[in-house]
């Protein structure tokens, strides 16, 4: 259960991401969270949501993995997402943001952790 639980909020956070990136780019708020200015949130607009699109695809990927009826193909589809979760927030932290490690890769790694734990 608590593999599910993480990998639900891992999942969440990503959806998250999502919004952030593809529809509140712009906001005072937003780029407050990523250190942005204005002028560089409005020329990077359709690069930020293409990226949260992104995001919304490791989001739906892992809703798969949980409500997927056959118990080892959803544990699979979870594997090979939250790997990618991790691949991609260990590229961006080394890329882009050092603090994408811990809020991206880290929870991810731990829910890897529980799902092959749990089996």
């Amino acid at each position: 259960m608590a593999a599910k639980i993480l990998v639900g909020l891992v999942a969440l956070l990503h959806v998250y991401i999502l919004v952030l990136e593809m529809f509140l780019w712009t906001q005072d708020s937003t780029r407050k969270r990523f250190g942005t200015s204005a002028e560089f949130a409005a020329s990077t607009r359709a690069l930020a949501a293409n990226q949260g699109l992104y995001n919304g695809f490791l989001a739906a990927g892992l809703i798969w993995g949980l409500v997927h009826p056959d118990h080892a193909i959803g544990v699979q589809v979870q594997i090979f997402f939250l790997v990618c979760v991790m691949v991609a927030g260990i590229y961006g932290s080394l890329t882009a943001k050092r603090s994408i490690l811990f809020v991206q890769t880290v929870p991810a790694a731990l829910a890897l952790l529980l799902v092959l734990l749990a089996g």
